[in-house]
């Protein structure tokens, strides 16, 4: 079978290699990829800055979706024929994190999904929802499951807060649609005024170019009457962090989901403890959370945002296109 392996870091050296077919052993079964998608963490993976000493060779990609054709002995959690999603992490099965469960994670420190076959137990899988098409459902594993996790199960969102979301990547475009259903008031950040006309289409309240309004915090306050927001998305880091302390209500929630401006940051303590701020790391979900997501996005018939799909022999074009930042929602391989 066909698989592509990083075997030093660097796009540029990105390797679609041969590898033997798996074989279903007991308690696992061996799915057909049909489509993978992309997560920030992907890309830092193949570029070496997610986890310098990554074991390689490694096959990146922790999101995948395909057709269920072999189960070895004892699985009964699926039959041939099932289409389903693999978990990111697939020992967290349900309750909380624990270093076990966080350290079997795909696409590092486990080969994740960018390979024509993949053998996984049978606990790691998922049922995607039927009314998806293959490029949808393999969006949903790690940024739709992450944006669920931070505003329902760890946030308790509820109808009539309000949510800010910065940005239009694929846990942003995921939370602003969760956030909907759950009746939420949402502003959205973004550098783009396309791409804010975009969510706007979506249901977003109120939007903000943070180019041009380099205070978002305080036009984010305005919007809510000087109060705060109650829950942020927090994909910035370092240099939206201080900003969103500024822009969160007393006793609000900060899911802290990703750096994309950078890891290190002076943190004001007075602000978080005065205002009894929640800030909570958010890292994907477990297998229970994934199902619960998928019955509700089931029930509302909802639909991910696919930005563009590239073929698996143009998998590193989908790559850069990440890194290039122009991407709305997810972007997608297809095998």
């Amino acid at each position: 079978m066909k698989a592509f392996e990083i075997q030093k870091f660097g796009l540029d050296d990105l390797a679609l290699v041969d590898r033997p077919e798996p074989v279903a052993t007991p308690f696992h079964a061996v799915i057909k990829l049909h489509t993978a998608s992309l997560n920030y963490r992907d890309l830092l993976t193949v570029q070496g800055q997610y986890n310098p000493r990554m074991r390689l060779p490694l096959v990146p990609l922790s999101d995948g979706v395909g057709e269920v054709v072999a189960i070895g002995d004892g699985v009964t959690r699926v039959k041939l024929g099932d289409r389903v999603a693999a978990n990111f992490s697939q020992k967290w099965l349900g309750g909380g994190p624990a270093r076990p469960k966080l350290g079997a994670s795909l696409g590092g420190p486990l080969d994740g999904m960018l390979s024509q076959f993949r053998s996984l137990h049978e606990d790691g899988l998922v049922h995607v929802p039927s009314h998806l098409t293959d490029e949808e459902a393999a969006t949903l594993p790690c940024a739709a499951v992450t944006a669920w996790n931070s505003l329902i199960n760890l946030g308790g969102l509820t109808a009539g807060q309000t949510v800010l979301v910065q940005g239009t990547g694929g846990v942003s475009v995921f939370a602003l649609q969760f956030a909907k259903l759950a009746g939420a008031r949402v502003i959205v950040i973004s550098s783009s005024d396309e791409k804010l006309e975009r969510v706007k289409s979506m249901g977003a309240d109120d939007c903000i170019n943070y180019k041009t309004t380099p205070d978002w915090d305080k036009q984010a306050k305005e919007f809510t009457g000087g109060v705060g927001v109650d829950h942020i998305i927090e994909v910035g880091g370092a240099g939206t962090f201080g900003r969103s302390l500024r822009a969160i209500k007393i006793g609000g929630h900060i899911g802290l989901i990703g750096n994309l401006s950078g890891n290190a940051t002076e943190v004001n303590l007075i602000q978080i403890l005065m205002q009894n701020v929640r800030i909570q790391g958010v890292l994907v979900g477990s297998r229970d959370t994934f199902e619960s997501m998928n019955e509700a996005i089931t029930l509302h018939s909802m639909r991910p945002v696919i930005d563009t799909v590239f073929s698996f022999e143009n998998a590193r074009k989908a790559f850069e296109h990440m890194a290039s930042g122009s991407h709305f929602g997810k972007i997608c391989i297809k095998f």
